[in-house]
């Protein structure tokens, strides 16, 4: 007989308790997995009916703005994905294949220690670095207005760095060449300091940018005040995540509350000046040329960076006008974190994912896979009253809809499947658009502020908790050691600083 539920894979329950922890595990051990079915055929048919619910209709890449854009600039789209190298190492892969708990050990340190920069160290891993405190680049990457740029050091086209996930696509893998440039600056502006001090001042800069300019980009600020004592982040507020010896990773964190990026990714981007540089995010039947990675980076894509954080102030341009001339330079937007993920990536290529190749069902269906409980389930638990089910909006979040495209109630897919009985990573996302905040783009001539969706209390909390958890149990991070630590530039210090510096500008960082 066919099972009722997923196959949770075996002990990871049971190895968590207080006498043993692993690197994965559950912040809600006591909370019964969601089934949204009577048999394994049921939930996967199910799943999969709210996967094509989730997945917005086939848009390309385009230049000129448009209704479902945040007011966030696109590369903190990225910079969570970097973020979540940093913590995070799954190497299954199947998953229709019964799993042993080792098979979900995480092989790197969750921990925001830039281990996907530095990997094992000059010593271990001395390929990586030029010998006397550097890292190597790879070669000088092109692109129409882009003065210097080099692409990741590689040999047989596949990146040598410190985790291979970080060439995924074409803009991650040239982020991860700005933290090698930014340490390479470090290293010229403190001339003395061995590596080890200076892999500190790079990873506070970074940890300093997590806790003050990203986690308040997606996270409400009534969660993170929630979080904080006299200004400051405090532990003690931590009511959810504990742990033992060392912080663990939990699933509920990895498998959905931060899977809220893939809702902010664009059908595509443009790059740089040379108008062959839109392009889409993953290849299709219409959008053939693409930005998918592992390989040595095609000719001419150099990033112009000031199209994906603001750097500079850039012109708006006019939403339904990709013929004028702004549109080609302006800054772009992440695209709301909300229940509706773009086309493409309903379609991965087999070089990315396959059975499926859903990136929607991939979630779901890995969800489901791990025994997640619902949503609503979570929010009992930490003792907040759940979202209704006519609360819980499948759609894009956007003011006003186009025909045809209105937001449709949870319970009204699957007959009823869902019905007071949410995935978690889809509750997460709905719940955003119940906790949006006014946000100013930093852009000449825009429409005023756009009102983004943030991450609510139940996404928010599990978020920022798991977050400052693995930064208060590390010994050596910021807020341990110096919790009142800031950049010498000032506390404003965000990610369009560390990117500015990375690129040269700016004064020198001690």
């Amino acid at each position: 007989m066919a099972s009722r539920h997923s196959a949770i894979p075996r002990g990871l329950n049971a190895t968590r308790s207080s006498l043993a922890q692993g690197r994965f595990g559950r912040m809600f051990r006591n909370v019964p997995p969601a089934r949204f079915g009577a048999t394994e055929a049921d939930n996967i048919a199910n799943l999969s009916a709210l996967a094509d619910a989730m997945t917005a209709s086939l848009d390309g890449p385009k230049d000129d703005p448009d209704a479902e854009e945040s007011g966030i600039p696109a590369l903190y789209t990225y910079f969570g994905q970097f973020i979540d190298h940093d913590i995070t190492f799954d190497p299954v892969s199947v998953l229709t294949k019964a799993q042993d708990p080792d098979g979900l050990v995480d092989f790197r340190t969750p921990a925001l220690d830039l281990d996907n920069v530095y990997g094992r160290g000059p010593s271990d891993q001395p390929y990586m670095y030029d010998g006397n405190l550097k890292f190597l680049l790879g070669e000088p990457l092109k692109g129409a207005g882009v003065p210097d740029a080099n692409d990741l050091p590689r040999f047989a086209g596949r990146a040598l760095i410190g985790d291979p996930r970080n060439d995924e696509n074409s803009i991650v893998s040239q982020l991860q060449g700005l933290f090698l440039r930014f340490h390479n600056r470090m290293v010229d502006d403190n001339a003395g300091l061995d590596f080890e001090a200076l892999q500190q001042r790079v990873r506070f800069h970074y940890q300093y940018v997590v806790l003050n300019d990203f986690l308040p980009r997606i996270v409400s600020s009534a969660v993170l005040s929630d979080l904080r004592t006299g200004g400051r982040y405090d532990r003690s507020k931590l009511n959810y995540f504990h742990w033992k010896t060392w912080p663990f990773m939990p699933v509920e964190f990895s498998v959905a509350c931060y899977r809220l990026g893939h809702s902010m990714i664009r059908p595509g981007y443009r790059l740089n000046d040379d108008d062959a540089m839109l392009l889409s995010i993953f290849p299709d039947k219409d959008f053939k040329n693409a930005l998918t990675g592992f390989q040595t980076m095609a000719p001419g894509r150099a990033i112009d960076w000031g199209r994906f954080i603001d750097l500079d102030v850039r012109a708006y341009g006019k939403e339904g006008d990709d013929a004028l001339p702004a549109n080609k330079k302006r800054l772009q937007f992440a695209y709301r974190i909300d229940t509706s993920l773009v086309n493409p990536l309903s379609m991965l290529p087999p070089a990315v994912a396959s059975n499926p190749p859903s990136l929607v069902l991939r979630n779901l269906e890995r969800g489901w896979r791990l025994g997640l409980p619902s949503g609503q389930a979570v929010a009992r638990a930490m003792h907040m009253t759940p979202l209704k089910d006519e609360e819980i909006l499948i759609g894009k979040a956007v003011d006003k809809p186009d025909p045809g495209e209105d937001p449709v109630a949870i319970n009204k897919i699957a007959n009823g499947a869902f019905a007071r009985n949410c995935p978690l990573w889809t509750y997460v996302l709905a719940e955003a658009a119940h906790h949006k905040t006014a946000v100013t783009i930093p852009v000449t001539g825009a429409p005023g502020p756009i009102s983004t969706p943030q991450l609510g209390p139940v996404g928010g909390r599990i978020v920022a908790e798991v977050i400052l958890g693995l930064l208060f149990g590390d010994n050596f991070s910021m807020l341990s050691l110096d919790p009142g630590w800031a950049p010498v530039t000032g506390p404003d210090f965000g990610l369009k600083d560390l990117v500015a510096y990375a690129l040269g500008q700016g004064t020198a960082l001690h």
